[in-house]
């Protein structure tokens, strides 16, 4: 019973990723960690959003979101009554922002601007559980990623041949970074009940850089931290066969940095932009639901998320939404030893407005934002 219930309340967070703060793209949880015996998991599914508005001169700058897919595994082993491991494949940070170009019918202030971020970590963890309920788990986490970024459009400047940050593009090659992450929890077996406060440190990759712009070609060395995070998550059974469950997670954006060579040194031989290519708020995401068990077979949930919009809604072209709100269905089918969990998601993106220069000036107004995601996660208990 607290198994299915436990695997219902894991849905949202390891079968379902959808667009959060920043380039999130996946919690990291460690939910894992607490599936009882050995256990392995494959998870995947896909995301279809749709952010679109209109530009400072009245041209509409199209879909600029692509959808995406995505796959993890998992595998936890139970070593004894107290000690136990996992190991995590998954793909926590990502963007594909892509502005038309204005021969596609794209806006002319912003068109042919882009942001490709692909990134995949391992994760090894361990857990020893005491004999009070307390627990402590921690563990290594590599990460690696690769980027690219072009800016394009008025609003980056006038025309070539004047000196303009329209057509810079930016390569940052794939690199390797390795983090930490240590936690610990509270659990009560008979009511399914657990506590869990989970800390994920920065990772710092160093990428090889390469830089086109209107003065020419640089090879440098970038480097870059993925955002270090909080996040507090709780489940509790309130009557029989019914699980509540939640999360809350904040993450250190605003050392979210990107700043290659040539963008940000001082004329002539760079741009001096201040702030390098992304400039992001911190953001907490509120997560809760409920779960229930139908028959011996079939669970299912309910789960809302929110994430609240930043005090200013002038944000990177690169990241051109401001908060969500969201609602996950979930239904878990459970045959002996495997437990199918299938879910859909549909989030309202906040209204924004992508701005550049210095100081920061509007370029166009993204409104009535939404995505559709979709996952399954397939576990294996032995």
């Amino acid at each position: 019973m607290n198994k299915i219930l436990t695997g219902v309340a894991a849905l949202l967070i390891s079968a379902s990723p959808i667009v959060a703060g920043g380039i999130e793209r996946a919690p990291q949880s460690l939910s894992v960690l607490f599936e009882e015996g050995n256990y392995a998991e494959l998870s995947f599914g896909g995301v279809d959003p749709t952010v679109e508005g209109t530009d400072i001169l009245g041209f509409d700058t199209g879909d600029v979101a692509q959808g995406y897919g995505f796959v993890g595994l998992a595998y936890k082993h139970q070593f004894t009554d107290n000690l136990s491991g996992a190991f995590i494949m998954e793909q926590p940070f990502g963007a594909d922002v892509r502005y038309p170009s204005v021969t596609d019918g794209g806006s002319p202030v912003l068109g042919g601007t882009l942001a490709r971020v692909d990134s995949t970590t391992f994760t090894a963890l361990g857990r020893y559980r005491f004999d009070n309920n307390f627990s402590l788990h921690g563990g290594l986490r590599g990460s690696n990623a690769e980027g690219e970024v072009t800016l394009s459009g008025l609003a980056y400047g006038p025309p070539p041949p004047a000196i303009t940050l329209s057509g810079y593009n930016v390569k940052l090659d794939n690199a390797w970074g390795l983090g930490w992450v240590a936690g610990a929890a509270y659990e009560v077996p008979e009511i399914a009940a657990r506590i869990s406060l989970t800390y994920n440190s920065p990772i710092e990759h160093d990428f090889d850089t390469t830089e086109n712009t209107v003065l020419g070609r640089v090879d440098s060395e970038t480097t870059v931290k993925t955002p270090r995070s909080w996040t507090l998550e709780g489940q509790t059974g309130i009557a029989p066969d019914t699980l509540l469950f939640g999360s809350i997670r904040w993450v250190n954006w605003s050392e979210f940095r990107v700043d290659p060579q040539a963008l940000v040194s001082a004329p002539p031989s760079g741009f001096g932009v201040e702030g390098g290519l992304v400039e992001l708020e911190d953001t907490t995401t509120y997560t809760i639901g409920v779960g229930r068990k139908f028959t011996e077979n079939w669970s299912g949930s309910a789960s809302f998320v929110y994430e609240p919009e930043s005090d200013d809604d002038l944000v990177s072209p690169l990241a051109p939404t401001n908060g969500r709100t969201g609602i996950t269905l979930a239904a878990v089918y459970t045959m002996d030893q495997i437990e199918i969990t299938t879910g859909i998601n549909y989030s309202k993106l906040g209204d924004a407005r992508p701005e550049t220069g210095t100081p920061d000036a509007e370029r166009a107004r993204m409104e009535d934002s939404h995505l559709w995601g979709v996952g399954v996660r397939i576990g294996y208990s032995f």
